[in-house]
């Protein structure tokens, strides 16, 4: 063989290379889907490539018949894998797949036959010859009926595959339906340079032209499993998500007559698809509350249900999706319905776990207040007992600024916060000197000051105590006046706490009208001219107003 031959050759072993690679690619994932049939398919090109370029090199017309009959027989494992392949990685749903898979090799085993046993027939090589050229002899012959036919069928069988493939590439994402573009590029391109012989138009020295088309459709293939990673990502069937969706499914059109259910949905209902597909969604869900109407938006919307199977409440949270058509139209609509039923018991276990929860916090809560009123209650007392001319002072003083600030207009809460600075008003007394607080005469100006500091003791002691801190307000400023001639601070006016100025009004009240070592009670219409005379000095006009219409009316 010289060396114009062997350069001839180069692109046949081009090609025959090229399908090696992708040959060796398809086994490496052939746990892919379809992998395994495409493996085989590549494998029967393979060795009609082999075949192809054993029958030009071949001399006598024997050999190019053998290598011939060759190419007839291995091409048949692609014919026969090829369809199976397209089936598979589309996942279309065929029944009986395996009794099609045996009768698809029926006749491509006759034709095998047929071509094995020619030399005793003659139904397949007819008028059998070699002719020169450029190169090497090229062999031709007739094409026979029976040629004619099978090539027929595998034309259909090629067509039908291509029909499956084209059908798939409707899906809606560009990437899979590039990737199913270079396969049918694979499998069009051998078609061609079938085609071309047949049609006995060659592009080369040789009768067939397959093994270029092939090696062009090949370096698709190979940039395709590369570029694309066919194989390594591929499509999944919408049906298939469709039916594996554990949520009950079913799809209407725009006049509510049911087109589609899933497998979950048939399930649930314990009816088969016939028996619903093609009815009306208000007869078939009639006791199962989908909220079938006519849809009028395009917008997406969810609605939760519930009804009872068997005495136990059964909740579904279904999700509408419209179907539009190309012009934006609504065509029908998909109830997706989600069972929520383990959520809800789920919220209902919570509501009453936090409703459990809340009722042990207020108690511990109330148990917690409970024992700091009894220590506020203890401190008072032992005020009182170091002071003895204000025994039972602060329980009276502490009654009656509850009752005046009830009748303001104060909640609850803060009715709570007053009793406590209430009872602990006097606190800071704690830090005066026991001769001061004792004395029975005149007190000097130095022992007045000491004593004039007790509510920035009780401040500085209350402070740190958070329990405390809305009730500090009267402990500090229950001594300011309204006209600022009060202490620790001289605050006036609106700048004393509320709170303050209704317990200095109780304070007073229950001073004037209790009898002390140093002063009897006064009269009541002495101690009410008091307090009309001290309106805007000492104390705030609205809530002197307030109290005495209470003192007037016996409420106090």
């Amino acid at each position: 063989m010289g060396r114009e031959e062997i350069i001839y050759l180069i692109p046949y072993t081009a090609s025959l290379g090229i399908s090696l690679g992708i040959l060796l690619y398809t086994w490496i994932r052939r746990t892919a889907r379809g992998a395994k049939w495409f493996f085989w398919y590549i494998l029967g090109q393979n060795l009609y490539i082999l075949g192809n370029i054993s029958e030009i090199v071949a001399s006598d017309i024997n050999s190019k018949l053998f290598w011939e009959s060759f190419q007839w027989v291995v091409g048949n494992i692609a014919i026969v894998s090829f369809p199976f392949f397209t089936i598979e990685f589309t996942e279309y749903k065929i029944k009986n797949i395996k009794k099609i898979f045996v009768l698809s090799l029926i006749i491509p085993f006759l034709f095998s036959i047929l071509v094995l046993t020619d030399p005793i027939h003659g139904l397949v090589y007819q008028n059998a010859e070699i002719i020169k050229t450029k190169f090497f002899t090229s062999l031709i012959y007739d094409y026979s009926t029976v040629v004619i036919f099978y090539t027929a069928y595998v034309y259909f069988i090629a067509v039908l595959s291509i029909t499956l493939l084209i059908l798939r590439m409707m899906q809606p994402h560009q990437f899979y339906r590039i990737q199913i573009g270079f396969i049918l590029a694979g499998l069009l391109f051998p078609l061609v340079g079938s085609v071309l012989a047949l049609s006995e138009i060659y592009i080369n020295a040789q009768r067939d032209a397959s093994p270029f088309t092939t090696a062009i459709g090949n370096f698709l293939l190979a940039w395709g499993f590369y570029r694309f990673r066919i194989f390594d990502v591929s499509p999944i069937a919408r049906d298939k998500v469709f039916e594996a969706m554990l949520d009950l499914v079913v799809v209407v059109d725009n006049k509510n007559y049911i087109i589609d259910v899933n497998s979950s949905m048939l399930a649930f209902l314990e009816k088969n698809a016939d028996s619903i597909i093609g009815e009306p969604a208000f007869n078939v869900f009639e006791k199962f509350p989908i909220p079938i109407k006519p849809i009028t938006s395009t917008v997406l919307s969810r609605i939760e249900t519930d009804f009872e199977i068997g005495g136990f409440k059964i909740y579904f949270e279904t999700t509408v999706l419209p179907l539009l058509n190309s012009r934006r139209e609504i065509t029908g609509q998909i109830y997706i319905s989600h069972d929520i039923t383990a959520l809800k018991q789920l919220e209902t276990d919570l509501r009453k776990l936090n409703l459990q929860l809340e009722e042990r916090v207020m108690s511990r809560t109330h148990e917690l207040a409970e024992a700091y009123d009894v220590t506020l209650e203890g401190w008072a007392h032992a005020l009182e007992l170091r002071d003895k001319e204000t025994e039972g002072h602060s329980r009276r003083v502490t009654d009656t600024t509850l009752k005046l600030a009830q009748k303001i207009g104060f909640p609850e809460e803060t009715l709570e916060h007053i009793r406590r600075g209430a009872i602990l008003h006097d606190i800071g007394k704690m830090g005066i000197p026991d001769g001061i607080l004792h004395k029975n005469g005149k007190l000097t100006d130095a022992e007045r000051d000491i004593v004039r500091k007790h509510p920035v003791v009780a401040y500085k002691l209350i402070k740190p105590i958070s329990f405390l801190q809305q009730a500090i307000d009267i402990p500090y400023c229950h001594h300011e006046k309204w006209d600022g001639t009060g202490y620790p601070r001289g605050i006036k006016g609106e700048e004393i706490p509320i709170s303050a100025r209704i317990f200095a009004v109780a304070d007073v009240w229950d001073a004037l009208s209790n009898d002390r070592p140093y002063n009897q009670a006064w009269e009541k219409e002495k101690i009410i001219q008091y307090f009309q005379d001290e309106s805007g000095k000492h104390f705030d006009p609205k809530v002197v107003k307030i109290f005495l219409e209470m003192v007037n009316k016996g409420e106090i």
